[in-house]
């Protein structure tokens, strides 16, 4: 049976769609999730039993078919999608009477055109520039592991049969065009079929998730059927990356008709997840906010018999903006259980693998790390400091000339990538857009419409980074550069999957000599320096120049439509809340983990800890501690609403004096971390300047004084110290400007002969 088994990649085999013009505009969708109980989900959305699907071997995963289409809610709720407001710019300004195009028509715009098209972009290789800035950089951090690695351990086999598959896995592994095990799957699948955790790193597109479905769905064929049970749960940092985890499972799962899986993400519809979550499926593929808000707020959903936890994307999930839930979700599951972790880069995340409690765990590493694939070219592209105006030109004049198809460019924020999207619309490139801004049908339908090439780039910020296998990534770009090594692994993992090739280009500043000096270790002499014509990037910057008024007519549309839906949403609300009031009130008040106020001081503490990477993983607090802190910041807020105005102003008084003076403090502690060795006369004039400050805060009515209540006699201590500082401060002013005439002769002695002076009488 071994011989019918070919091994043929499957995850990035490059598919030629024909393309329907007819069938272009039906993968839009919309749904937020604010209106999750709008936008219900079809049946195999939420449970669906495996289905036989012969043509799986040339797409193992389908993103449609988690979406329904976005004309009709665009059509309900008022509103276009920004490929008709930029085709809508076009035409205005083709209809204008002196228009100023983006691609420029004329003869002349030819010739130079031609001009600047014969002088094509140069690739050479990169030379490292002698920095003190780069050699002091400490950008590669060498932790030891945790883990060690396990002994007697075979990366190696020949086929899946010698892994003691099941006939059905086997089945659909050969439908898939699996053959031959990867090493990660070659090492884990035995290991985890004896119940053993594990902690398993590999490079990007090595199969990781094959390496831990296959031996949960061989367990659950034997599992006991007559009583279900959800048996298996497997988080995943961002919602595509689940979807894609659930199709996966789906399809290894086609010839075990008996096995039923979950997706539980935000976006989608709450009520239908919760009838699936009830039914209890043997598989849920969740993201950690969801799933806690299930099991807080959802009758008969709970983790008391499962088996399996695992963690994919494992460093990522124990940041810190993850860290919290991740714990709360460990603490709900049963101690005697089976954890498995994966990830392409797992050292750096030592310390909150320790505190998941594994059981003798076993360290998997197929690869190093940061192994580069050997068909992937990396190009870094230099912007120096006085021409950083110029990228979005030199992107544009990239993707114009040399990347022309298959493209994801990594944006930094959400603005930026919607900005990009605009400007690539308007010069005529057809582009995508994934980031957090969008809804989740949205951020669906962007995936399936560059799986079936229908556009030719994806913009996205780093929820693409992670995990997304999509088919026949020809060139990852990096118009933002990532914010350390780990980020820049997965980024670049998007190309050059399963032995086919692939371009890296990474846009570097003068301010990112750090992250090039990581680069320039990890790639070695493979390393090529880009460098992109002058004249096709002067082109490009004065074509954005002209597209200026119509992105802002765009960006001023968006927000109107915005105005105008929300208001809509406050008056529905409204109509709501008065016509269903009893029915509103009868239901029980819903809990959460962390509100929107708090993640939105975690994910500043995490941008905080990611500057600061001195000190990693000190910060981390436990569920039940962020808990406790929650309820007492709350009853603090009850007993000061319960208080009477005047006490609750004087609270709020001496609260920001408070602040002010920690402050001044703060700022007094850090100049003398900074100078050891200040002078008292500097001493004295920043306390002089300090009772300034607070003066000011006191005459503009930021702070009250309480000197009246406490005693009728007026205090003249701190008028008699003011006067005092004022001295010394004139005093010392006054020697040390003798002190720089050279005029006076003879060394003249310093009054400051110990700090006795400064203390309170």
């Amino acid at each position: 049976m071994a011989s019918n088994f070919l091994f043929e990649p499957p995850s990035d085999e490059e598919i030629e769609y024909e393309r329907d013009d007819s069938k272009d505009d039906s993968g839009e969708e919309d749904g937020e999730a604010e209106n999750d109980a709008v936008n219900e989900e079809e049946d195999e959305i939420s449970i669906s039993p495996a289905k036989k699907n012969k043509k799986s071997k040339h797409s193992p995963w389908d993103f449609s078919s988690y979406s329904q289409s976005v004309a009709d809610e665009h059509a309900r709720r008022c509103t276009t999608s920004i490929d008709f407001k930029i085709s809508q710019a076009l035409l205005q300004q083709r209809s204008a009477p002196a228009p100023s195009p983006p691609i420029p028509t004329s003869d002349n715009d030819h010739d130079h055109d031609h001009d600047s098209d014969s002088q094509p972009d140069r690739q050479e290789d990169y030379r490292e520039e002698d920095d003190d800035d780069m050699a002091n950089s400490n950008a590669v951090s060498d932790k030891k592991p945790f883990f060690g690695s396990a002994e007697e351990v075979s990366y190696h086999a020949n086929s899946f049969l010698e892994l003691h598959l099941s006939r059905p896995l086997l089945r659909a592994c050969e439908a898939l065009g699996y053959t031959k095990p990867t090493p990660i799957q070659a090492a884990c699948i035995p290991l985890a079929l004896a119940g053993r955790d594990i902690c398993g790193s590999a490079i990007t597109g090595s199969g990781k998730t094959a390496a831990f479905a296959l031996p949960t769905l061989e367990r659950l064929h034997f599992r006991p059927k007559n009583r279900p049970a959800t048996r298996v749960l497997i988080l995943t940092p961002t919602r595509e990356l689940a979807v894609q985890v659930h199709s996966m499972i789906e399809k290894l799962a086609q010839f075990m008709t008996d096995i039923r899986c979950c997706l539980v993400v935000g976006g989608l519809s709450l009520k239908t997840q919760e009838a699936a979550l009830r039914s209890k499926p043997d598989i849920v593929v969740a993201t950690p906010g969801r799933m806690i808000d299930h099991l807080r707020n959802s009758l008969s959903i709970d983790l008391d018999e499962l088996a399996v936890l695992i963690l994919d994307e494992a460093d990522r999930l124990l940041e810190l903006g993850f860290s919290a839930e991740i714990r709360e979700l460990v603490r709900l599951c049963p101690k005697r259980r089976q954890t498995m972790l994966f990830s392409a880069t797992m050292t750096e995340e030592v310390d909150g693998l320790i505190k998941l409690s594994l059981n003798k765990p076993l360290r998997l590493s197929a690869d190093p790390s940061t192994k580069r694939p050997a068909t992937l070219t990396e190009e870094v592209v230099r912007i120096r400091r006085m021409r950083e105006g110029n990228q979005e030109a030199v992107l544009l004049a990239l993707c114009s000339r040399t990347f022309t198809s298959k493209v994801i460019i990594f944006s930094g924020t959400k603005q930026a990538a919607h900005r990009l999207k605009i400007l690539f619309g308007l010069a005529g490139l057809k582009a995508a857009e994934l980031h957090g801004n969008l809804t989740q049908a949205q951020r669906l339908d962007a995936l399936e419409l560059f799986r079936k090439q229908q556009v030719d780039f994806l913009i996205a910020t780093d929820v693409a980074a992670r995990g997304l296998d999509i088919i026949g990534v020809q060139t990852v770009v990096n118009f933002a550069c990532p914010r350390d090594l780990t980020s820049y692994v997965h980024r670049v993992g998007r190309t050059a999957r399963a032995g086919r090739e692939g371009y890296a280009v990474t846009f570097v500043t003068d301010n990112d000599r750090s992250l090039l000096k990581a680069i320039v270790k990890r790639a070695g002499s493979r390393l090529k320096s880009r460098i992109v014509a002058e004249q096709s990037t002067t082109k490009w910057s004065q074509m954005i120049e002209q597209m200026e008024d119509q992105v802002a007519e765009i960006l001023q549309e968006e927000r109107e439509e915005m105005a105008l839906r929300k208001a809509e949403m406050e008056a529905a609300k409204a109509e709501n809340m008065i016509a269903h009031k009893d029915e509103i009130y009868s239901r029980p008040k819903r809990t959460w983990f962390a509100t929107e106020k708090e993640k939105k001081l975690v994910a500043k503490a995490a941008k905080e800890l990611l500057q600061n990477r001195e000190h990693p993983g000190n910060e981390l607090v436990s569920a039940e501690q962020a808990e406790d802190l929650k309820m007492k910041e709350k009853r603090k807020r009850d007993r000061e609403k319960n208080l009477p105005r005047k006490k609750r102003r004087k609270l709020e008084a001496a609260r920001e004096k408070l602040e002010d003076d920690s402050e001044v403090l703060q700022g007094i502690d850090k100049s003398k971390k900074e100078n050891a060795g200040i002078s008292l006369v500097d001493l004295a004039y920043r306390r002089a300047k300090a009772v300034k400050a607070v003066k000011r805060a006191t005459d503009a009515g930021k702070i009250t004084r309480r000197v009246e209540k406490k005693s009728k006699h007026p205090s003249q201590k701190t008028q008699s110290r003011m006067e005092e500082m004022r001295e010394l401060f004139q005093s010392d002013m006054s020697e040390k400007k003798q002190k720089r005439n050279p005029q006076g002769g003879g060394k003249k002695k310093s009054s400051f002969k110990s700090k006795s002076r400064y203390k309170r009488r």
